[in-house]
């Protein structure tokens, strides 16, 4: 029920102020009555359009982007795991449909699957892949959060879920892809065809880390 404040003279009489509390509350509204639901919407709405666009900002130079199932865990939880993370990292903690509406039509889109339950989300700003993820599997073991784990993940356009996630905890890191991709060059041609014989996330990163290669090698020429 809408309310009007009303003021009354000391000089107006018991019976009369009594008839003024009777008024019909169907009074007419001030022009400048506030429109609180609008507001309301407005707001609502712009905070949703903000969240897309962090979500978007975050995937820029991002090489994978994990769902983490965080239902039960408490804001202290979060604030002690945010501050295990490497600078490389970024935890969000948004809607599914607002991730998705981020992600819809790009590569990152393959982690549809992912979009239900309560999700907070991790941003892997680096190609260091195991040591990006290494820090939550600590906390999740630490803590006993076994119900708390990785719904899901996209790296290099693929889904990857729960089960295999060990691909991903143990690629090799950038100095193990140099010194291999440099055995593999210094070596007969059979240690090559080996090489590209491995699964085909190892052999991605061997040539990225060979092509980066070359690439400082004619920087600094």
């Amino acid at each position: 029920m809408e309310v009007a404040l009303l003021s009354f003279s000391s000089s107006i009489s018991p019976l009369s102020h009594n008839r003024a509390l009777t008024l019909s509350p169907k009074l007419s509204k001030p022009s400048n009555y506030p429109r609180l639901p609008v507001i309301r919407s407005a707001v609502s709405r712009s905070k949703k359009e903000e969240t897309v666009e962090t979500v978007k900002s975050h995937l820029e130079n991002c090489h994978l982007l994990a769902a983490i199932n965080y239902k039960g865990l408490t804001v202290k939880q979060f604030q002690d795991l945010r501050r295990t993370l490497p600078e490389t990292t970024k935890l969000v903690v948004a809607k599914n449909t607002l991730v998705f509406k981020a992600i819809e039509g790009t590569k990152w889109e393959a982690l549809k699957p992912c979009m239900k339950g309560m999700n907070a989300w991790l941003f892997v700003q680096t190609d260091e892949i195991p040591s990006a993820i290494k820090p939550y599997r600590s906390f999740q073991k630490e803590r006993k959060l076994e119900d708390n784990d990785f719904a899901g993940a996209v790296f290099e356009g693929k889904f990857y879920a729960p089960d295999n996630f060990k691909a991903l905890e143990t690629m090799p890191t950038r100095a193990e892809v140099y010194a291999k991709m440099l055995g593999a060059l210094q070596s007969p041609a059979i240690n090559l065809v080996s090489t590209l014989q491995a699964p085909a996330i190892e052999v991605i990163m061997v040539l990225k880390a060979y092509v980066k290669k070359l690439e400082d090698e004619s920087n600094n020429a």
